[in-house]
């Protein structure tokens, strides 16, 4: 619930910090007057004007992660996260919490949290996403932000942060994370999905992206350790079509062309970053 994770939230204007304001049921404020509203699906919108909700996760395909994710594909990752994460926080004894930026539906995040005994913040830049998000954990505060501006997370609020498969901003990144905190990021690797990728003309994986992400985080963040993860995954017809449909690819091909199940390839590396 958001108030679960209001200590550690801010203004996304001028980055004080928010309270309720009374009575209940009414806005939250922050120190200089800007007041915003907990939405009726139980996400909070801290998105501002700049904010380019246009790139946002759309209704069906957020509905196709959702169903996705629950018949369990990726739950080897989940677990993982959740290994990576428990072991990542105990080096933290202040009161933090877990954030997760471009949480998606809160899969991975609720995860984390049966592992971890703190609350977490999932930040997503679309509504749709968020409003599952909210509902993925009771510890869970489901926020909608832009992953490009400002984070309205106060600085060192995170002893683990996540981000799987979504922007990374290592600026904000470096500011919101405990210094004795962890980041865990998981990126494709070249041969993830390539089965789909051949048959559909899916986006491909750049062969240089271990070196881009190293030099992305290189000023702020060392890397701490790799874990790679391979599976074959077994899929029918509709839940091709689901993975098409749940992620970038859903602007770059048609998934109603699917017409046959598939053995495609699960291949991706997580990240743990240590900040400098």
């Amino acid at each position: 619930m958001i108030s679960d994770v209001l200590s550690w939230l801010s203004c996304p204007h001028c980055a004080t910090a928010l309270s309720p304001a009374a009575p209940s049921g009414s806005p939250l404020r922050c120190e200089e007057g800007h007041s915003f509203d907990v939405a009726r699906g139980g996400y909070l919108s801290l998105l501002t004007g700049s904010g380019t909700a246009g790139t946002a996760d759309t209704p069906a395909m957020v509905a196709d992660r959702a169903a996705f994710l629950a018949a369990g594909h990726y739950a080897p990752l989940a677990d993982l996260l959740a290994d990576l994460a428990a072991d990542a926080e105990r080096g933290v004894e202040e009161q933090t919490c877990v954030v997760d930026l471009g949480a998606g539906t809160g899969y991975y995040l609720a995860r984390v949290l049966e592992a971890v005994d703190r609350p977490g913040i999932a930040l997503d830049i679309s509504k749709h996403a968020a409003r599952y998000a909210a509902r993925a954990h009771p510890r869970i505060g489901a926020v909608v932000a832009d992953a490009w501006a400002g984070l309205p997370v106060r600085g060192r609020a995170a002893s683990v942060l996540l981000n799987v498969f979504a922007p990374r901003n290592p600026s904000q990144m470096r500011r919101v994370l405990h210094p004795a905190g962890r980041a865990i990021v998981v990126v494709p690797e070249p041969e993830h999905l390539r089965e789909l990728i051949e048959r559909y003309g899916l986006l491909a994986v750049d062969d240089r992206k271990p070196e881009r992400l190293r030099a992305q985080f290189a000023d702020r963040f060392e890397v701490a350790a790799e874990h790679p993860l391979r599976r074959t995954l077994t899929l029918d017809a509709a839940e091709v079509a689901q993975l098409i449909g749940m992620g970038p690819n859903a602007w770059h091909a048609d998934a109603a062309r699917v017409t046959a199940g598939a053995e495609v390839t699960f291949a991706v590396r997580a990240y743990v970053l240590a900040p400098r």
